[in-house]
């Protein structure tokens, strides 16, 4: 195993000064934290991999910071690349990591740099090239399943089950043009969803959707957040990039909104810089490929449409018009698939309605 300690910043004297204050204050210092084979200690920073076992001769392992405070406080976990052509989370991320002293942080900052490794690498949209599963579609995991299965395993017993609060970070993938949102997950527990809603509103983007979509199930929970979510754990789901770009915007959008919850939760000082003005969708649908060949978009990504307008055309392999795709009802294009190429049963678009006051 590779790790990395960085120290930290300010002098043995400063910070034998600072503990004395946060200790009068009545704070009370942490112990070590463990993920994997990795071992924090009080005031550092450590990078190293948790490791993904072997089965068939397949394997792999996660890239994660720990960035572990002098004084107890919230476990927060950023996780970046479940999806691995997802990119400005993923920069943000790395980012980040010189961004947080260790010194001036209350709990523990968790970073996830990339999740789904394999996806990086070969540079796939949705799918683990290995076992072309989509990760954020096999949580909880098994620990005896095929490599994404794996993955979402290690993921759930390590970073879930260790975090008090966990943050998803996605983005348009290689082929969605996707506008900034939030997903606030509803769950049957009243005070967990006011939590999150206060999340969803800290991380600061606009527009937030309502999400009463999501299985209810432990055992088949399918999303990452999801599976936070049904183990108590106070968790969203962030969209900000789009087209496997690496814009500068989207990605100080993404370093912004893991610090203003990390103010929210008052690990860090300073006080966040919520969503001004939020819009509420509260139904949205995503609409699939009835055929493999070739989309053409007549609509682009934040546009209004209007119930049953003509949003886009497929077309199969020889260049025959297949079918015209419609909105399904009123509402703003999320997303819309920006690259020619789809698939029978593969996203298109999605709509969301704005919820009326």
């Amino acid at each position: 195993m590779s790790v990395h300690r960085t120290p930290g910043l300010f002098t043995i004297i400063f910070l034998a000064a600072l503990a004395a204050s946060t200790f009068a204050a009545g704070r009370e210092e942490q112990d070590s934290f463990v993920m994997g084979s990795i071992k924090t200690l009080p005031g550092e920073v450590v990078s190293g991999y948790v490791e993904v076992p072997e089965k068939d001769g397949v394997g792999t392992r996660i890239p994660v910071t720990i960035i572990h405070g002098k004084t107890k406080g919230t476990v927060l976990a950023l996780v970046a690349g479940v999806h691995g052509y997802e990119y400005p989370p993923i920069l943000a991320l790395y980012r980040l990591k010189g961004m947080v002293d260790p010194s001036a942080l209350e709990g523990t900052l968790v970073l996830v740099h990339i999740a789904n490794l394999p996806s990086f690498q070969r540079r796939t949209i949705y799918y683990n090239p290995f076992d072309w599963k989509n990760l954020n579609r096999v949580f909880p995991g098994d620990a005896n399943g095929t490599l994404s299965q794996r993955i979402a395993r290690v993921l759930n017993d390590e970073v879930i089950r260790k975090s008090d609060c966990v943050i998803d970070m996605h983005c348009g993938d290689g082929n969605e043009a996707l506008i900034p949102y939030t997903y606030w997950m509803i769950s049957r527990d009243k005070a967990l969803n006011e939590a999150t809603k206060k999340l969803a509103l800290a991380f600061g983007i606009p527009t937030i959707i309502i999400d009463q979509e999501r299985t209810q199930n432990p055992a088949d929970s399918k999303y990452f957040g999801n599976t936070a979510i049904l183990q108590g754990k106070a968790a969203i789901t962030t969209e900000a990039g789009f087209l496997g770009g690496t814009d500068e915007k989207s990605i100080a959008m993404n370093i912004k909104g893991a610090l203003n919850v990390m103010r929210h939760l008052k690990m860090i000082a300073g006080e966040p810089e919520p969503a001004a003005e939020p819009v509420w969708i509260d139904k949205y649908e995503v609409v699939n490929s009835s055929w493999d060949g070739l989309f053409y978009p007549l609509a682009e990504m934040g546009q209004y449409v209007a119930k049953g307008q003509k949003v886009g055309t497929v077309k199969d392999l020889l260049g025959n018009l297949k079918e015209e795709v419609r909105a399904p009802f009123a509402g703003i294009v999320l997303y819309i698939i920006g690259t020619p190429p789809t698939i029978k049963g593969e996203p298109l678009f999605e709509v969301g309605r704005v919820q009326e006051d």
